[in-house]
């Protein structure tokens, strides 16, 4: 297991010039009338970020931001894998750290959680109740930053849950927790499928159902008119009907890349991983559009709403200096090839403890009632206040919160049970 140093900064020097070169260079095409981000990125607002980063952006600084955590690479079959380790600063005494791996999905990082980290870690200093403190772990997905890519096909979620399997026990974890949203809910679910009885809790920020059955089908047919019959809540209602508009239109409108990327990554990824202002603008729609709907009907896309311009280009650097777009792209293809619900895994129920933190402006709602065919001991499913699909980033207190106490209600579970007693557990739509 190798420490990085200077890592990062290295690979700073050596693209640097290369980098503005193309940045100066850039071509764009003028935005139709009153277009918005409904067309895709606008590219006004890009010419922006563009000078933004050129003029402004200090990838040294946030280099150093960066290494303010310990990183590390190891091997793991075959494969270098990367990952931020980081232990508490303080313990009380005679307590432990949890351990918690963290797992991003696409298009974004290990650098989604720098925010949430200390919250985590170190609880007591930001507020947050200290009942439990954590040992963070946040790997780069194999293909991603700066994780070595997979150099054979059929390297899937599953694949990389068996890699993070062996990570946790490579660092002494023979227990830990997990939590994840994007791929992160599909490889940590797969983690829990795998070696459920190493896994703790799993704690997700997306849940998605990809097998869907005759219930299914009638309760988006009838749930609007008998919720009760399905066991949806007032939220469920409000959040997934009509459902033609929220769910169906809005996953064709907003799925194209989806399947782009599970067909033919290589093709549009050429173009991606030699233009820096084309990778951004790939990059920037999902983070407005995931991160509001309604953000696509603004002319800055809402981008700076919610996230800095320094975060945002952080995350695009780590995929312009590693390279990685065209890897992380494949990912979808090895993912989605063989179809949605036909894998073993997906027809696998998880019976691992789950809390589920649902955040309104997510691209899809799950309600517990569908939840609760895949994760059968949900403890905690909450309707989070506020927020998207890069929770952590954007919303770090809010899912520190729930990741706290969705924990706190394992550890007593698991503390009554060793006594021979039951724990009532949480109230799925609490």
């Amino acid at each position: 297991m190798v420490r990085l140093g200077s890592q990062v900064a290295w690979r700073t020097k050596y693209h640097g010039k290369d980098l503005f070169r193309r940045l100066d260079q850039a071509r764009f095409t003028e935005p139709l009338e009153n277009s918005c981000f409904l067309y895709g990125t606008n590219s006004v607002y890009l010419r922006k970020v563009i000078s933004y980063w050129k003029n402004q952006f200090n990838w040294k600084k946030q280099v150093e931001v960066l290494n303010n955590y310990p990183q590390f690479k190891t091997k793991i079959q075959g494969i270098d894998i990367h990952f931020v380790h980081v232990k508490p600063p303080r313990l009380p005494e005679g307590r432990s750290a949890k351990p918690l791996l963290m797992v991003h999905g696409w298009p974004g990082s290990f650098y989604e959680f720098y925010k949430i980290i200390p919250l985590l870690t170190d609880p007591a200093s930001h507020g947050l109740s200290d009942e439990h403190i954590f040992e963070v772990i946040c790997p780069s997905i194999p293909g991603y930053g700066f994780s070595e890519a997979p150099h054979k096909k059929d390297f899937n979620s599953v694949s990389a849950a068996s890699v993070f399997y062996e990570l946790m026990l490579r660092l002494g974890f023979s227990e830990f927790y997990a939590q994840g949203g994007d791929w992160g809910w599909l490889i940590c679910t797969n983690l829990a499928q795998i070696a459920p009885n190493h896994m703790k809790g799993l704690h997700l920020n997306l849940a998605s159902v990809t097998k869907v059955g005759f219930t299914h089908v009638l309760s988006i047919l009838l749930g609007r008119y008998l919720p009760g019959l399905f066991g949806f809540q007032d939220e469920d209602v409000k959040r997934m009907f009509p459902f033609l508009e929220k769910g169906l239109y809005r996953i064709l409108k907003e799925s194209g890349y989806a399947h782009i990327q599970a067909t033919k990554p290589d093709t549009v990824g050429c173009g991606l991983n030699d233009s820096p202002v084309g990778l951004a603008a790939y990059i920037l729609e999902k983070f407005s559009t995931w991160t509001d709907l309604e953000f696509r009907n603004l002319e800055d896309g809402g981008l700076e709403r919610k996230f800095t311009l320094d975060d945002l280009l952080t995350n695009i650097m780590i995929y312009w200096v590693s390279g990685c777009i065209v890897s992380s792209m494949r990912f979808y293809k090895e993912n989605l090839q063989k179809g949605i619900g036909t894998q073993k895994h997906e027809k696998l129920t998880v019976q691992v403890p789950t809390g589920i933190a649902s955040f309104p402006n997510e691209i899809m709602h799950t309600p517990p009632a569908w939840a609760q065919k895949k994760y059968t001991n949900i403890v905690s499913f909450h309707y989070m206040p506020r927020g998207g699909h890069f929770a952590a980033l954007e919303e770090p207190e809010l899912l520190a919160e729930d990741i706290l106490q969705f924990v706190g209600k394992v550890e007593k579970q698991q503390l009554w049970r060793k006594k021979g007693e039951e724990l009532p557990l949480g109230t799925a739509g609490e």
